[in-house]
């Protein structure tokens, strides 16, 4: 079974649940973005929610996807660069205990964090200060990393480090890697559209999008959005929220359709997804098993505050995947 590796920000969550959206005015957080924060603003902010209490947990898009991958029985790996420090220590303890291989680049600074600050309907907002994470560099990249895997999966946040991004990818498609990206934040997507439409073009196979970056992206609703990457990958996938997901592989486009969930908190909604998708892609499953196979794994993400889920959880999404 094909193995596959990840790279993106090695980030712990520090998930704060907030009473009312005036919080995010006050600290100027747009709702539903991500915005990068420096070391002292991120402080600032764990300062003023320090009273209503949070959870920690390891965080970062492509580690939340390597961890579902990881559960789901695929064997998966995660690349990334992390501080000599306690919050290091715990990232890399819970990649471990997920049963992710961790491949951790150790740097003076210190790790990265993600506030995420959660509203009453389930929407987050984060407040991203990457530190370390932000650290690793073209030269870090070395062919020897991606040796032993067979896809390598990349969160659309490394837009920001252009240079590292895009020797990993290349180095990667070099050593026979299929290329999967998850495209992120829509405000990521808006700022680097050029550059990604030319990685798109020259590197990727597989394309994981909701429907407002598929809009930043193309400019297109979500089936044009669709089309318009299909022509340029192998597989595209534009998922609509509620409406469930629309994947298209050559001539072939399928509709997943959307799952009842009790919507608490939707941090790692797209990250499950693209792991229950990546999961029964590997198995070999066709395009609409995979598809519910990432509904299953999202509609279960979004029932539960942060982007981890108990043994539980995890034995009724293996049943309900099983069924399909």
């Amino acid at each position: 079974m094909e193995r596959i590796l990840g790279i993106g920000s090695a980030l712990v969550d520090i998930l704060t649940q907030i009473p009312n959206e005036s919080i995010l005015q006050e600290l100027n957080l747009p709702k539903g973005s991500m915005t990068y924060v420096d070391a002292e603003t991120s402080v600032e902010i764990g300062k003023k929610l320090a009273h209503l209490g949070n959870q920690m947990a390891s965080g970062g898009s492509a580690a939340n996807t390597m961890s579902g991958l990881a559960q789901l029985g695929i064997e998966a790996g995660f690349l990334s660069k992390i501080g000599k420090d306690e919050i290091g220590q715990f990232f890399e303890k819970q990649m471990t205990e997920s049963h992710v291989k961790p491949l951790m680049l150790k740097s003076e600074t210190p790790s990265g964090r993600v506030q995420a600050l959660v509203t009453a309907d389930g929407e987050r907002t984060f407040a991203t200060c990457l530190g370390a994470a932000a650290e690793m560099c073209a030269n870090d990249i070395k062919p020897e990393l991606f040796e032993g895997w067979d896809i390598f999966y990349v969160e659309g946040y490394l837009v920001a480090n252009p240079d590292m991004l895009k020797k990993a990818i290349a180095t990667a498609k070099d050593k026979g890697l299929k290329i999967a990206i998850d495209l992120a934040s829509y405000n990521v997507v808006e700022e680097s559209r050029d550059f990604l439409l030319d990685l798109i073009n020259n590197y990727v196979d597989i394309v994981f999008a909701n429907e407002q970056e598929a809009f930043a992206l193309t400019g297109l609703e979500p089936e044009e959005a669709l089309r318009f990457i299909a022509s340029k990958v192998q597989i595209a996938v534009v998922k609509v929220g509620a409406k469930g997901a629309f994947v298209q592989r050559g001539n072939e486009i399928v509709t997943v359709p959307p799952m009842e969930a009790t919507v608490v908190d939707t941090t790692g909604a797209g990250d499950m997804w693209a792991a229950g998708f990546l999961a029964g892609l590997v198995k070999g499953e066709n395009l609409q098993k995979c598809g519910m196979m990432g509904a299953i794994v999202a509609k279960n993400i979004i029932e539960v505050v942060g982007a981890k889920m108990d043994a539980a959880r995890w034995e009724k999404i293996h049943a309900d995947i099983a069924l399909l």
